[in-house]
């Protein structure tokens, strides 16, 4: 409270500094020059992928224009619908600043149910506000994999007024504003005039999806015809195979969606042809992967698809022929684990040891995973096997220099969480 109070202090003081330094030097000033400043377009590249940049282009264009980001009811973090000029949905925005217990976040009970109930509330195998790059990271094993089930989500910059922002930075916003209306020269001079734009992660919005739990009841009373109850379970195997992987620790009926069109509800003909997948699955909500360790202090976080049916069929092989020879390639997890360094390590509070654990977890559900295909296992056999940990051998250096060297080490997590189902 105190240092806030003092950082008010300070600010109010360089304003009535600026506002004495005002009187004296007013003029005129173009519209151009006071929203200069205010857009995010200057963080916002993607030369490899234009289309998604048009995407963003769109969205910065619409909350130039007046047609600001919605803020989403749902979930315990901020996160925003982000939309067009014509009012339509691009996407959903999720700012680092605003997760479940960022300081910027909302929904600020989130943070009294970690401190007064911690075996109820927060995963102390995650790393804090590292929830949009594991969204960005998900979509991008999703991508090595081939397996298409989640939308596509990359990390971004955005500002907006309905954003979650602190009195302090919408204060200073206001001063730099009416400084540059007074004082054009020295406003020149600001870094940004407007609010500061926020990271976080930017998924694109699919349409025509509901909820797992609806179709699934939906199918125990109206069972699908054979063609397509094989498209749904190929389509969740590859959900399986994401969540396990990057070791989702929540994953729900409720944050992942199908989409079903029932034979004769197409375009006429079209829905006829062999090529068009009548069922489709989005796995959306990757926020909470990607642990340091396996869970083993209060609860385990188990997959809650592994009570389904579909769940207790063997993987296909199909899926074999679509991941075994990746995921038996070191070369090929190696590399993955690369792409993954070059994402993380971006994140201001990047840690290279943390990191390390979160891959030999990673490694080490790679494992099981490659050995239950080889063993034709269903899902639900492959999360009864030992969680196992992979980790880099440490080789000796100079010094305190110690360096990772290509040899990997097999270790079994034997600590159970206090409430555990499996």
């Amino acid at each position: 409270f105190y240092l806030r109070l003092c950082e008010t202090c300070l600010f109010c003081f360089n304003v009535m500094t600026m506002a004495h330094f005002l009187k004296k030097n007013k003029s005129k000033i173009s519209l151009s020059l006071l929203h200069s400043g205010n857009s995010s377009g200057d963080f916002n590249h993607f030369p490899g992928d234009p289309e998604f940049g048009d995407i963003i282009q769109r969205a910065e264009q619409a909350i130039e224009g007046g047609v600001f980001p919605e803020r989403i009811s749902q979930g315990s973090s901020g996160s925003y619908f982000v939309k067009d000029s014509k009012g339509k949905i691009l996407g959903v925005f999720k700012p680092k600043s605003e997760e479940p217990y960022g300081h910027l976040n909302p929904k600020w009970t989130k943070y009294f149910h970690k401190l007064c109930c911690p075996c109820c509330f927060g995963r102390g195998c995650l790393i804090p506000n590292q929830g949009y790059l594991s969204e960005v990271a998900a979509s991008l094993v999703d991508t090595r994999l081939g397996l298409g089930v989640v939308p596509k989500t990359k990390a971004v910059y955005l500002v907006s007024e309905t954003f979650h922002y602190n009195t302090i930075d919408r204060a200073k916003s206001r001063g730099k504003k009416y400084a540059l209306e007074m004082v054009p020269k020295v406003g020149r001079h600001f870094h940004r005039v407007g609010l500061p734009p926020k990271l976080g992660s930017f998924q694109l919005f699919v349409e025509g999806y509901h909820e797992a739990d609806y179709w699934l009841r939906r199918f125990e009373a109206e069972p699908l015809p054979e063609n397509i109850r094989k498209q749904l379970q190929s389509q969740f195997e590859r959900l399986v195979i994401l969540d396990y992987v990057i070791r989702n620790t929540d994953r729900g009926n409720d944050n992942w969606l199908i989409k079903y069109e029932k034979p004769g509800e197409g375009e006429g003909e079209k829905v006829s042809c062999v090529c068009v997948c009548a069922i489709q699955i989005a796995a959306i909500d990757n926020g909470l992967a990607f642990p340091f360790k396996h869970p083993d202090e209060w609860r385990a976080y188990p997959f809650h698809w592994a009570c389904l049916p579909q769940a207790k069929v063997p993987f296909s092989q199909e899926t074999r022929e679509l991941v075994l020879s990746r995921l038996s390639d070191m070369n090929f997890v190696q590399d993955l684990c690369e792409d993954l360094y070059e994402l993380f390590m971006a994140d201001k509070g990047f840690d290279k040891t943390m990191f390390e654990r979160q891959m030999s977890v990673m490694r080490g559900q790679i494992l099981n995973l490659s050995q239950a295909l080889k063993d034709n296992k269903t899902p639900i056999q492959l999360v009864q096997m030992p969680r196992v940990v992979v980790e880099r051998r440490r080789t000796g250096g100079q010094g305190r220099v110690v360096t990772l060297g290509t040899a990997f080490t097999q270790t079994f997590h034997c600590k159970r969480p206090f409430f555990s189902s499996w």
